[in-house]
This record gives structure tokens, sequence and C-alpha cells, in this order.
């Protein structure tokens, strides 16, 4: 952009390209992107906190929640902003290297340890794909629950890889980098198969996925006494995901304990998925 660009040429640029952007976002994180930009036509005030007293009012929420609202919708923007559009016309993926086709979960909470089964269809978004990077989220609940420990999460490959480096990323996160066999080059795609072992700690399940992904199958089989309540959770903040406030579609299970929930177009950085209230 020119340095003597006017304010007014300014400000219409970036609309032209957050606006967009900013659209593809929740409802209340749309309203306080758009409110602090000023890019919202009631919220067009000179001061920024004025916009965020606009924005508090209109949500019902106070300022404070207001600006961490912002915030979190400007790292969505970001990343979508920085990924660019992917060739086909796709959705982009955050680093540019690869995202997920179909993933497809089946989930068994009857066995004596729940089990993860993950199918995965990648396909690379640049040359030399080598690597891939995934996690796994254990949520604690409460401090009474102890630290999670890189050795409460079992992990086996099935096929698709090897598994070369696990560390924890944060108090929660289990990072895993899996080595393919031969580096993808660009649109090829490649299909890997892994199996989760862990405790939950928190009664739900979510994908938040790093790349952008296609397609989620998620399968869930559950014990002989059904959960009282199950709900289905769609575009959440991944915090919100355990909080009952957060509500989504009420499913229920079919006459094998099981229910089967498709998810399209999943947005990196967002929670997919479902949320169970244990049998009374």
């Amino acid at each position: 952009m020119p340095d003597n660009a006017e304010n007014v040429e300014i400000r219409d640029r970036l609309a032209h390209v957050l606006e967009p952007l900013a659209k593809t976002l929740p409802d209340d994180l749309r309203i306080a992107v758009l409110a602090a930009f000023a890019m919202h036509e009631p919220a067009r005030k000179p001061f920024y906190q004025e916009r965020v007293h606009w924005a508090a009012r209109e949500l019902d929420r106070d300022d404070r929640t207001i600006r961490r609202r912002i915030d979190e919708g400007i790292e969505h923007v970001a990343h979508l902003a920085l990924a660019g559009p992917r060739e086909g016309g796709g959705r982009p993926a955050p680093d540019g290297s690869w995202h997920t086709e179909l993933l497809r979960v089946s989930l068994a909470l009857d066995q004596e340890r729940p089990e993860v089964f993950e199918f995965r269809r990648i396909v690379a978004d640049a040359d030399e794909v080598a690597e891939l990077d995934l996690a796994l989220t254990l949520t604690t609940t409460s401090s009474a629950a102890g630290p999670v420990r890189e050795s409460d999460l079992d992990v086996d490959v099935f096929h698709g890889g090897t598994l070369v480096r696990r560390a924890m990323e944060s108090s929660d996160r289990v990072g895993l980098a899996l080595r393919l066999a031969k580096p993808l080059p660009r649109g090829d795609t490649h299909d890997l198969a892994l199996r989760f072992r862990a405790e939950f700690r928190h009664p739900h399940y979510v994908c938040v996925p790093r790349h952008p992904v296609d397609r989620f199958d998620l399968h869930v089989r559950f014990p002989a006494a059904p959960p009282s309540e199950i709900v289905r959770l769609d575009r959440v903040f991944q915090d919100d995901a355990r909080d009952l406030g957060a509500r989504g579609d009420v499913v229920a299970p079919d006459g094998s304990g099981e229910v089967h929930l498709r998810f399209d177009r999943l947005a990196p950085g967002f929670a997919y998925g479902i949320r169970w209230s244990p049998a009374g």
C-alpha cells in the first residue's frame, strides 16, 4: 500500500480483505471483529473503546469479554488471511502444506479404556510434504484430576507412516509427528490409520483441526447405560466444548447405542464433535 494512502483508502482496502474473512466467523466473533475495525455501519464510531462498548451492548457482554472475543476473532482471521486460497478453490491450510480430505473417527466408549480409531486421507498442498503434525488434547477439568502426562495417551500407527516424535505442547495437549515413507508431491493423497487409547477427563470428543478438513465422519459407541443427553457441537471454541452453556442440536443414539455425525468444511481452530451428559 502506498505511503501516501489516505485513511479512508486504507480502511477501504483493509475492509476489502478482512470483511469476507470475518463473515466466516461465528456470529459473536464476526460482530466483535467488524465492530473493532469499524466495518459494521452501526459501530462506526471514532474511538476504539466506543466500538467495544457498542459490541458489548449488542452481544450483552461486558467490555472485557468483548476485547477477548476481538482478539480471538483476529487470530482466526489472521490464520485465514495468511493461508490464501488453495489451488482449485478449496479451503486454505494454515501453513500451506497439507489438508485433510476425509477424516473418519470411530470412538468406542464401551471399552474398559476408551479407544479412538482414526482413518485420515490427506492431500499435499505443497511439494515434498514429508511429515505431518498431529495432536490430541486430554482436557483437564480440575486440578484434582492432576496434570496430563505424555504417558496418559497410547498411540498405535496401523499404516501410513512412522511416529517419530511425541511431546507435550501444552498442559493438556500431546503433539505428534508422523513421518511418511516418502515425501508427497503437491496434489497427491495419502491414507493413514491410527489408534488412540486414553481415559477421558471430560465427557466430550471434538476435532479441533490445525489444517482444514473437508469432511469429518464421527461414529461413537456408548456403553449399555446411555448418556442422559448427547449434544452436537458444530464450530464452537475448544474451551466452550466443555461448557454446558454452549448448546447444540440434541442427538439420540440408535438401537446399538451408537451415534453417527457428519461435519463438512471444518475451519482450523474451531471444535466439531459431541458432548454427552453421563447417565443419571
